[in-house]
């Protein structure tokens, strides 16, 4: 099965759903605000006039919310106030709201009624555009903004990671680690270059002269792949998945042939692809450290959260009825990490960047 056919977060809005445990997702989005605000209102520039009758804004990977309606708010905000600024008559402002065929767009459209509610009085349209965005979605010079959070570090596929004799070149694992071979960290670094080049391309023909895109990237402080810190999250499933087939419920070959279709970059390479592309220029670029507080920072939840994003994927390769004593050990994992101080346990590291693209 296909990366496409498997990628989507728990759906609904029960205990394990990702609407119930986007709270760090949701951090990380208000933190990154003032970037989509200044975005939107750098596509207004002359006083007494729109340039827009409609200003088309396109959310990339927007799962279930609610960072989508978090965006769409600073949006229509930002369009509202350079208008009233300017002096200028308002546009209609469309949204086309962008993720995997999977994804629940059902629960996405009930939460619409908080956007409802908030901005009764301003023209705005929202509507869904699913397919991946590994490809081309919308016509040409169409969109005037571009927005992604959390998402563009999912790969279109998972990378090869088979020896010439067909043979699992990263037993044990699931993503890169400290016993990875370098084979694998090339491999994975490929196809996230691969994928992330061809990513911009689309985006630059769909993009207006001048257009912007405002992306926030699952990243790592360090250069290094392998430190514990930049991959935390696949190390500790992997350590759990280890421990259900010690038990007997889980096959070691099925173990040894997963690995997930993820990268978490550097500034570093993300400003290198840009550049190399060649279609932006890059106007604010920067990596932050967002910690959780209080309930949130429990280890209990960032369980409940890993599960939220990773269910479907892993329950796919394991099999559902494992999948309970899987992130329960998830649990006493971070739980014991938590007790030792390890911070990794309620913080993420998160790479903002604005691009504007080239108008020749």
């Amino acid at each position: 099965m296909e990366v496409k056919e498997l990628l989507f977060m728990n759906k609904g809005d029960g205990e394990n759903s990702y609407v119930k445990n986007s709270r760090y997702a949701q951090k990380v989005g208000a933190v990154t605000q003032p970037i989509v605000h200044r975005a939107a209102q750098s596509l207004f520039l002359e006083k007494n006039s729109s340039p827009y009758q409609v200003l088309n804004v396109a959310e990339l990977g927007c799962s279930s919310g609610p960072i989508t309606f978090t965006v769409m708010s600073t949006v229509i905000e930002s369009t509202v106030k350079k208008c009233s600024e300017l002096g200028c008559e308002i546009p209609e402002i469309q949204f086309y709201l962008n993720d995997l065929v999977g994804n629940d767009f059902n629960t996405l459209f009930k939460g619409l009624s908080v956007v409802e509610e908030k901005f009764k009085d301003v023209p705005w349209f929202a509507m869904g555009a699913p397919g991946s965005f590994h490809g081309r979605l919308f016509p040409r010079n169409s969109i005037h903004l571009v927005h992604s959070s959390y998402a563009i570090h999912w790969l279109s596929k998972v990378p090869k990671l088979t020896d010439e004799e067909g043979l699992p070149l990263n037993k044990g694992k699931i993503y890169i680690s400290k016993t990875s071979p370098p084979r694998v960290i090339k491999a994975y670094l490929s196809q996230f270059q691969e994928d992330f080049i061809w990513f911009l391309k689309c985006r630059a023909l769909e993009l207006v002269p001048d257009g912007r895109m405002v992306l926030v990237i699952h990243g790592r402080k360090f250069e290094d792949p392998t430190i514990r810190e930049s991959c935390y999250n696949w190390e500790i499933l992997a350590e759990a998945i280890s421990y259900l087939v010690s038990q007997g419920l889980i096959s070691g070959e099925k173990l040894d042939s997963f690995n997930v279709p993820y990268y978490i970059s550097s500034q570093k390479e993300v400003e290198e692809l840009v550049d190399k592309e060649g279609s932006f220029t890059i106007e604010f670029m920067n990596t932050i450290v967002v910690e959780l507080e209080g309930t949130w920072a429990r280890p209990e939840y960032r369980a409940t959260n890993l599960r939220a994003f990773t269910e479907p994927m892993i329950s796919s390769q394991f099999g559902e009825e494992v999948m309970d004593k899987l992130y329960d050990k998830v649990r006493d994992i971070l739980v014991e990490d938590s007790k030792q101080g390890d911070l990794l346990t309620r913080t993420g590291v998160s790479i903002v960047i604005e691009l504007k693209k080239k108008s020749n």
